[in-house]
């Protein structure tokens, strides 16, 4: 399946915002290419559908209760594009916010890399 770049931005936040773990992997295994590798600043790289969808779990696991929220429309240029977001619990403040970029290949994401920037 082909997504637009920017689908594969947002559905990118789902996966790393979904606590049930049969509906992460079906996200996982239909937007990520097979030899995926995902950049984290803070943990490391991780390559893989099943290395992405580990640490999906576990960072959820840290926060269940938060949500991604985009706060800027997708930015895209070529096969590559990046989305800024918050995260926090539903009704306060945001606890965080990163920007993802993403490259993509064939519909389908590539790799991801994740800034963490300053509360807006």
């Amino acid at each position: 399946m082909s997504n637009s770049i920017s689908t594969l931005l947002r559905r990118n936040l789902d996966v790393f915002g979904e606590n049930d773990p049969v509906r992460r992997r079906a996200v996982i295994d239909e937007i990520f290419t097979e030899d995926c590798v995902f950049h984290d600043p803070n943990t490391g790289t991780y390559r893989g559908r099943d290395e992405i969808d580990r640490i999906a779990g576990v960072i959820k696991a840290t926060h269940p209760d938060f949500q991604y929220q985009p706060i800027a429309e997708p930015d895209v240029s070529g096969d590559g594009g990046r989305i800024r977001w918050v995260s926090g619990r539903p009704g306060e403040a945001p606890a965080y916010a990163g920007t993802d970029f993403i490259v993509a290949r064939e519909g389908r994401i590539a790799a991801v890399y994740l800034f963490f920037d300053t509360l807006p």
